[in-house]
């Protein structure tokens, strides 16, 4: 995942997620609203406020990629990809971004500077891309739902394997979500969709998060399996 901002992941419940209201819900399940929303894109104008805040991001931290990135790409639109957009809701400004490309029509993008191994590569895969969020304190909470909607729309779509690329130091962010090396003797591996930038690819199995994640208590367990948000929303408009 080619990931520009380098906050560390909010963990709500430690008196950091802005703006949330909790309540309990049924079968047990948390209820918290967001000071955001986060959906998939559909038409143009959320895909511009998407290549918006994207933009920005990158402009942050890595400007010559930046550069490329003022309007729509192509994966933005191909069949398997999705793009996420998280928006304030006191003014509908753009507040972080991510795209999701899965291998069912074509490989991932990552796949044009490293071949993966053949236990992974003959598994349906989803990659995380163009991660960004915003520079205001609200953005480590934004990143934190964009990796939930991640894990959603992998469980919702039937993908075996979540699939992302980490530069140095954004890759130890990765390591605690318990993504794992798929290579761990090549170290960092220059992406071309990533301006060449050194990344570490890493994998996590769609189907462990919840067990290893609830034995090794891991910060976002409940955050992820016992709270619902009904801010975030993965259905297609008018589905």
């Amino acid at each position: 995942m080619d990931f520009v901002q380098s906050a560390p992941f909010d963990v709500p419940g430690q008196g950091s997620a802005q703006g949330a209201r909790e309540s309990r819900g049924a079968a047990g399940l948390k209820l918290e609203r967001l000071p955001f929303s986060v959906r998939l894109v559909s038409g143009e104008r959320s895909l511009s406020k998407a290549v918006q805040i994207r933009h920005s991001a990158y402009a942050r931290h890595v400007p010559e990629l930046a550069a490329r990135l003022k309007e729509p790409e192509e994966a933005d639109l191909k069949d398997g990809s999705v793009v996420l957009l998280a928006e304030s809701h006191v003014d509908g400004s753009p507040l972080g971004t991510m795209r999701i490309q899965t291998n069912r029509h074509e490989p991932l993008m990552l796949e044009r500077s490293i071949e993966l191994p053949a236990w992974l590569r003959h598994r349906s895969m989803a990659e995380a891309t163009r991660l960004g969020v915003t520079a205001e304190r609200e953005g480590r909470l934004v990143k934190t739902v964009l990796f939930k909607a991640f894990y959603l729309y992998c469980l919702q779509a039937g993908i075996d394997w979540m699939v992302i690329a980490g530069r140095a130091p954004i890759d130890r962010q990765y390591q605690r979500l318990l993504f794992t090396d798929v290579y761990p003797d090549l170290g960092y591996i220059p992406l071309k969709h990533a301006g060449d930038i050194p990344h570490r690819v890493m994998s996590l199995r769609v189907a462990d998060v919840q067990p290893m994640w609830a034995a090794a208590r891991h910060p976002l367990h409940d955050f992820f399996f016992q709270t619902r948000h009904p801010d975030l929303e993965l259905r297609q408009p008018g589905v």
